[in-house]
């Protein structure tokens, strides 16, 4: 998955066994400077709750391939 700034993501236990209560997510960057393990990566964001509101910026360390995208990032300006 090709996860850009701006990126609502749903994360599960197909992401981390952390989230055994999903949480919605609003992807800042991918941490592309921390070690990881192979199919792992940082990402850092805002947790949010049911109205989309930022309740904690977090930083996690997730299977890309477990995560949802339930939109895209918005198109940048020119």
């Amino acid at each position: 998955m090709n996860l850009q700034a701006g990126d609502l993501l749903h994360i599960t236990r197909a992401a981390s066994v952390q989230f055994a209560t999903p949480i919605l997510f609003r992807l800042i960057r991918v941490m592309t400077d921390r070690i990881t393990y192979d199919g792992w990566a940082w990402i850092e964001g805002y947790q949010l709750d049911a109205r989309g509101e930022a309740v904690a910026r977090r930083e996690l360390l997730v299977q890309p391939a477990g995560l949802r995208r339930l939109s895209p990032a918005a198109p940048r300006g020119r």
